[in-house]
């Protein structure tokens, strides 16, 4: 069930040197930084509170099935924005160099169910420290899911691929909910007053982005769609004059309760049509943040590794471990934009301190690196990637499965053929 690893062929030199043509790589990247990658970031940051603003203003006019699709469309595109290329990035203090306080990962909150510092402890340190260590790395199937033949059946994983349905539509609560570790928990390797303390965060956190979306945005929806109603249609003299009388004879409360019904009368709809339109827009982008995601770690063509195989791992070894446990996915500019640049899923995991909008122009070099090192680069087309990854998580509901064939030594880009 074992593949042979694909850098057994190395020596303990080839591994040194190897890891020297990466840190120059990182070294390289580092000393260029500058204004241009500054622009970058305020520009996308920029976009995606443009794209958030417009769907807001959209939503206005929610009563339309055209407005409301537009506005839903553009609040999902925000929201992966946020999380993908921003949220996530910030996060990982690839942004940190430019000593912004605003877009630092110490400061920086991000449109998720998550708080940053309990995602920032489970991700950056286990996750990117552990990469594929089975036993170690909590990310590995999220603690729900077999993906891995090496883990141990249980009755409880043939109903995976039905939760695994659950956990795409609700990622961010899902990821939320992993961050407390249930595992160690469980095994009363974390001690409660840590568990109390992540349980008060994500409640929290849960809160804010309940309110938010569900009460706050809708009531400035409702609120707003009445305004502009009476604005193009003004309210009847005589309805007026029952107000201001009330008001004049000390009825205030009869005034608020009378303006109220106006606005649940006016702006009840949009109130409704954005509410739905955000739990629309949430859902999106959960979906689209699982597929990358899966498809970054949990194709065919990834290894993963016991604890005895990476112990007393060298410099050179964390590198090939983060090579050949993380895949690419091929695209246009457009979607490694989309996707916070995670189709470089492999540079990520190299380099997960690097701006993200330098992965594209890294690549080259790693693949060479790849080349003469004999190692696989894994990379695929999103259709592809993404069907190994729920043929994976349907097998393996099962009993038994045996670990899929993985790449051979990466032989560089095939010469495209005259038409």
């Amino acid at each position: 069930m074992t593949p042979t690893h694909p850098f057994a062929h190395l020596s303990a030199d080839q591994l040194a040197e190897l890891a020297r043509e990466f840190d120059a790589i990182h070294d390289d990247v580092r000393g260029d930084l500058g204004e241009r990658d500054r622009r970058y970031i305020k520009g996308v940051i920029r976009l995606h509170r443009q794209i958030a603003v417009a769907g807001r203003a959209l939503l206005l006019g929610s009563r339309s099935k055209a407005a409301w699709a537009a506005g839903t469309g553009c609040l999902a595109v925000a929201k992966i924005l946020e999380n993908m290329e921003i949220g996530h990035n910030v996060l990982h203090g690839q942004w940190d160099w430019m000593n912004d306080p605003y877009i630092h990962s110490s400061t920086w909150d991000w449109d998720t169910a998550s708080t940053a510092a309990a995602w920032k402890h489970s991700h950056n340190y286990i996750h990117h420290t552990y990469t594929n260590i089975r036993g170690k790395d909590k990310d590995l199937g999220y603690e729900i899911m077999r993906i891995d033949p090496h883990q141990k059946w249980h009755p409880a994983y043939l109903a995976q691929p039905l939760y695994n349905l659950l956990l795409m539509a609700f990622f961010e609560w899902g990821v939320a909910v992993h961050d407390l570790d249930v595992e160690a928990i469980r095994a009363g390797e974390k001690p409660l007053k840590d568990v109390w303390h992540d349980i008060k965060g994500i409640s929290g956190k849960a809160r804010d982005q309940i309110l938010k979306d569900y009460v706050g945005w809708p009531l400035v929806s409702a609120l707003a769609a009445t305004a502009v109603g009476r604005l193009v249609r003004p309210e009847p003299r005589s309805r007026r004059r029952v107000l201001a009388d009330r008001v004049r004879g000390k009825r205030f409360t009869g005034a608020v309760r009378a303006q109220l019904a106006a606005v649940r009368e006016e702006g009840g709809g949009t109130f409704a049509a954005t509410f739905w339109a955000d739990f629309t827009a949430n859902i999106i982008r959960n979906l689209w943040a699982h597929s990358i995601i899966f498809c970054g770690h949990f194709p065919d063509q990834t290894y993963t590794f016991s604890q005895e195989e990476v112990r007393d791992e060298t410099r050179g070894g964390w590198y090939v471990r983060q090579l050949v446990g993380a895949a690419n996915i091929t695209g246009s500019p457009l979607f490694h934009l989309m996707s916070g640049n995670l189709g470089y899923q492999v540079e990520h995991h190299l380099f997960p301190d690097m701006p993200s909008s330098r992965y594209a122009e890294i690549a080259p070099r790693v693949k060479d690196i790849c080349r003469r090192y004999g190692l696989p680069y894994n990379t695929g087309p999103l259709s592809r990637q993404l069907g190994t990854v729920h043929r994976t998580i349907l097998r393996l509901a099962f009993p038994g499965g045996q670990a899929r064939p993985k790449p051979g030594p990466y032989r560089g880009e095939e010469p495209a053929r005259a038409a």
